[in-house]
């Protein structure tokens, strides 16, 4: 008895939890031509909450609002181009995936590469900077002295092993 009670719970544990943790189905428009018109739409625009994800991909409750939002305004007759120019006016600039190049945008598209040009130049200034500290040669050079004594330490040290 107490076996079927504990196969039982391991059951209901194992089942039962997946079904609790479904989350409610994305709705869907009656109208296919409008979910095509939504797919291409939302896969231009950034969701706001996930930032690397389009808002087609994102399944954020923000993505969703967004979603039921840009429906109602396809079947509104909206063109997309007007969607577009309503969620830039509202979110700005960064709701979309690829932000257009302008001034106000220009740090976004052009930042990684100066950042990249001056870790170049820095790397370069640190590079020479030491190799003048060092000399050209990259080091000092030995006296004949100073080599036979070389010589003679390595051959001792050869003649221990």
């Amino acid at each position: 008895m107490q076996t079927l009670i504990v196969i039982l719970t391991m059951l209901t544990l194992t089942f039962g939890i997946p079904i609790a943790d479904a989350g409610e189905a994305t709705p869907m428009a009656q109208d296919p031509k409008v979910e095509a018109r939504l797919l291409a739409i939302s896969e231009e625009l950034r969701c706001l909450v996930c930032q690397n994800e389009t808002l087609a991909a994102s399944r954020a409750e923000l993505a969703n609002d967004l979603r039921v939002e840009i429906r109602r305004l396809i079947v509104e007759g909206k063109a997309d181009k007007e969607i577009m120019d309503y969620l830039v006016a509202r979110y700005g600039d960064f709701v979309l995936y690829r932000p257009p190049v302008k001034p106000s945008t220009w740090l976004l598209w052009f930042g990684p590469f100066v950042i990249l040009a001056a870790s170049i130049a820095g790397l370069l200034f640190y590079l020479r900077k030491r190799t003048a500290r060092l000399g050209n040669s990259g080091g000092e050079t030995l006296s004949e002295a100073d080599l036979a004594e070389a010589h003679a330490l390595l051959d001792e040290i050869g003649d221990r092993k």
